[in-house]
This record gives structure tokens, C-alpha cells and sequence, in this order.
């Protein structure tokens, strides 16, 4: 067996990666990032790590979310502030209905790179190359806009780095305290045509002033005013993440260092592939996304090789079907799981496998689809036994129209008011708020079935 180095991908095959016209240009782009201070830090990896061994447990849950390909023209921080605001309410929601901590990680800094169907596209009779995301080309349907950059790398990581800024400023300026959090969400309830979810908000409402009035406020508990925010993204263009993978001096071993997590997407983890031989050296947790074809057998060599070790909170399945098809397909992904006594954990991913064609020509995801496959996944596990993890969601805090229904019930008509995405359609911070509230059901419901067990 060769030993792992940071470039041993690149003996491997390699897809859904750019062909760069100009290596000369390419490794001076290299040799600057690998110049550059990482983006994030080993210990911040490492206790990611340990969250998600407790949520595989059951002992806290996952919510991971953000924009499906960040973009360098929308860039602001007005929009990292609202995504953020919005996983925070979530957040919040989500904590009172699962009565365990909530790990927030969000699809941010770093989120630039997109796998497509196809390597072209035509329109009116022109192929060009497709459209791969800010960090490789622009979304412009011209032959210049199509050609690979590697300057384009560097720009990513300038807004990489400025949104972790941001971002470790929200968490722990103040901006986060849980009690301003909370209004905002009640702010949801008093606006919206959803009288099903006051009764939440009360309840996280009277359980606050309980805190208050026993002493426990923002100023006696640091944890009310912080949170600890982590960042993810699909680990998708190899020469950005070995640029910027290090030794971790503390432990000798190898960290990407671009985000907390990284993942392997679905059309990527070929186990003989360059996407998994990178992925299984680095010392971050590793989320792998399993989609309907992924086999018994190929599932078994993925999990060997990315957790040779089977240690908790390194490996993360990231469910994404499609309403309709959960049953089909993750109960035998996890008998697999169980055969192998391997340690995951389990995560749903409910908008990839849910996009579709609107009646008015915009690719779209109806909100009822993505919730119909959350429960479908709870429903699941409660069957089998095992701990649903967390939730993956495509979501942006922008008042964007891009996916259908929900209580201001966009419908197809809508979508070409706000259209703002390059790529997949996200839930906006009306539709992202709302689930978590029914998602906050589904986690209460399962706490409840779990006292009436033990209670038998």
C-alpha cells in the first residue's frame, strides 16, 4: 500500500475537476497558497470531531446549512450576517425540541467549487464549457468567462478568510446571545400565518425567563452570549485543498486546512478516486454523501478507507434520496453500517434529491418534498433503531424565491421575483425557519417515544 501524502491524489483518477489551460500559472497559484496562514486551526477540527461522536450517539444534533455555491459578486456581510442569523434561530429551535446542544456548521468560506451533470452546456447552438463555480470559472455564458483561472483561487481564499472573520465575531461579540436570537424568532411567529409554532416559541420564551429569574443571564453565563460556529464545504477542487494542508504540530498529523469539515460529494467517492485518497489522510471530520446508487459493497471499502480506525465523530453519512425513496434505500445502507459495526453518523440531506423542473422553466425544490424526506429519514431510524443525527440543508438568510410552498407559499409564478442563485435553489429564511420548527417536532416526538419505551 503506498503512504498517504498530500498530493497522492494526483495519481488517482480525477473527475468533476478543471483541466487548467496554463500550468505555469496554475503553480505559482499553488505555491502562493501553500505560502498563506490556514484557515482554520487542528484543535478546532479535533473538537468538531468530538460534537459529532455525540451527535452519532444521540447526545446532540447537526445542523449544517448555507449557500449551494458561494459567489464572489454577492459577497457582503450583510449576507453572511443573515445566513448566520438564520442558523442561529434554527439553531435555538432546534435545541428546545431535541433537548441536546445543536452543532452548527455552515456550507460558508469555502463553499466556491460545484460538481455538474456535464462537462458542457449549449445554448442556441454554442458548448462551452460548464459552469464550475466562482473558484474555477464564471457563471458568464462566454468562451473567456468558461476558460479556467487559477487566479480565481486566490480571490476564494481572501473571501474565505473574511467570512471566518466575520463569523468569529458574530459567535462571540455578543451578536449571538441567545435571548436576541430568540427575538428574532418570535419576531417569525408574530408576522407569519403560523399559529402551530407559537406554542414553541412560548414555551422557549417561558423556559428563558425561568433562567433569568433562577440567575442564570448573559452576564452570569458566557454561553448564552457565544456559540461555537464551524465551517464545511465539499472538498472538490484537490489543488486548493493540498495547497492549503499542513502538518498540525501538536499531533504530526495532516489537516486540510480550508474548513472544519469537508466532504465528499456523491458523483465523487469513487473509492479508488482522488477526492477519497485525499479526504482519508487529513486528520478533519469527513462527511460522505450517499445517494440512491451507492452500493452495500462500495459503501463497506468507503468506510475502511476513510475510518480505518473506526473512531467516533470522523465519519458522517450524509443521506440524500428524494421524497419517497428513504425507505428504499438507507435501510440497507444501514444494515451495512451495522454489519461492519462501523461508528457514523447519520445525517439527512433533503434537497438534492428533490430538485425538479417548475411549470415557469426554473429549477426549483418544493419545501413539502424537503420535509417529506426529513421525516421519511427520522421515520427510518426510529424503525431500525439507530440515532438521526442532523440535517443538511442548501438555505441562505436573503429573501430569496427559489424554492416553492412554505407558509408565504412561493409558488412557481414566484420564482423569477428574487432568483439569486448560480446554482441549486435554497431555502430562503422564511422556508429555513419553518422547517426548523417541524423538524423540532419530529426530534420531541422521537424523545417521547424513547420515555414510552423505557417507561414499558
Amino acid at each position: 500500500m503506498t503512504e498517504w501524502t498530500k498530493s497522492s491524489w494526483r495519481a488517482k483518477p480525477r473527475i468533476q475537476m478543471p483541466d487548467y489551460p496554463d500550468q505555469a500559472a496554475l503553480e505559482a497559484v499553488e505555491a502562493q497558497l501553500a505560502r498563506f496562514p490556514l484557515l482554520v486551526f487542528a484543535g478546532e477540527a479535533r473538537r468538531l470531531r468530538t460534537h459529532l461522536a455525540a451527535a452519532g450517539r444521540g447526545e446532540a444534533f447537526l445542523l449544517q446549512g448555507g449557500d449551494c455555491a458561494e459567489s464572489f459578486d454577492q459577497f457582503s456581510s450583510d449576507a453572511i450576517r443573515d445566513t448566520f442569523k438564520v442558523m442561529l434561530q434554527m439553531a435555538t429551535v432546534l435545541t428546545y425540541g431535541a433537548k441536546v446542544p445543536v452543532i452548527k456548521v455552515g456550507r460558508m468560506a469555502g463553499q466556491f467549487a460545484k460538481p455538474r451533470s456535464a462537462p458542457t452546456e449549449t445554448v442556441d447552438g454554442v458548448e462551452l464549457p460548464s459552469y464550475r463555480g466562482d473558484i474555477i470559472n464564471e457563471l458568464d455564458f462566454t468562451t473567456k468567462a468558461r476558460i479556467p483561472d487559477p487566479e480565481k483561487m486566490l480571490r476564494a481564499y481572501t473571501q474565505a478568510a473574511a467570512t471566518l472573520n466575520l463569523i468569529r465575531a458574530f459567535s462571540t461579540g455578543g451578536y449571538a446571545d441567545i435571548h436576541q436570537v430568540h427575538a428574532w424568532t418570535l419576531g417569525f411567529t408574530e408576522h407569519e400565518k403560523v399559529e402551530r409554532y407559537r406554542d414553541i416559541a412560548n414555551r422557549i420564551s417561558d423556559t428563558l425567563d425561568f433562567m433569568s429569574a433562577a440567575g442564570v443571564t448573559p452576564e452570569t453565563a458566557h454561553t448564552l452570549q457565544s456559540v461555537e460556529f464551524y465551517t464545511s464545504h465539499e472538498s472538490l477542487l484537490l489543488e486548493y485543498e493540498e495547497a492549503l494542508t499542513r502538518v498540525d504540530s501538536t499531533t504530526g498529523k495532516w489537516l486540510a486546512g480550508s474548513g472544519h469539515m469537508i466532504w465528499i460529494g456523491d458523483r465523487t467517492r469513487q473509492p479508488d478516486g482522488a477526492h477519497v485518497e485525499f479526504a482519508s489522510g487529513v486528520q478533519n471530520p469527513i462527511g460522505l454523501k450517499a445517494g440512491p446508487s451507492m452500493t452495500s459493497d462500495d459503501l463497506k471499502v468507503l468506510m475502511a478507507k476513510l475510518n480505518p480506525e473506526n473512531e467516533e465523530g470522523r465519519l458522517t453519512l450524509i443521506a440524500r434520496f428524494g421524497a419517497g425513496s428513504v425507505g428504499e434505500h438507507l435501510p440497507r445502507l444501514i444494515k451495512t453500517v451495522r454489519e461492519e459495526g462501523a461508528n457514523v453518523t447519520w445525517v439527512c440531506d433533503a434537497m438534492h434529491g428533490n430538485t425538479i423542473k417548475s411549470s415557469t422553466g426554473y429549477k426549483t425544490r418544493p419545501f413539502d418534498s424537503v420535509l417529506r424526506e426529513v421525516r421519511e429519514f427520522f421515520g427510518v431510524h426510529a424503525a431500525e433503531g439507530t440515532v438521526p443525527g442532523g440535517v443538511h440543508f442548501e438555505m441562505t438568510g436573503q429573501d430569496v424565491t427559489e424554492c416553492t410552498g412554505g407558509v408565504r407559499a412561493v409558488s412557481d409564478e414566484d420564482l423569477s421575483d428574487r432568483y439569486h442563485t448560480a446554482c441549486d435553489p435554497r431555502l430562503n429564511a422564511s422556508q429555513s425557519l419553518e422547517l426548523a420548527f417541524l423538524v423540532a417536532d419530529e426530534l420531541s416526538n422521537r424523545r417521547a417515544a424513547h420515555r414510552d419505551q423505557a417507561a414499558v
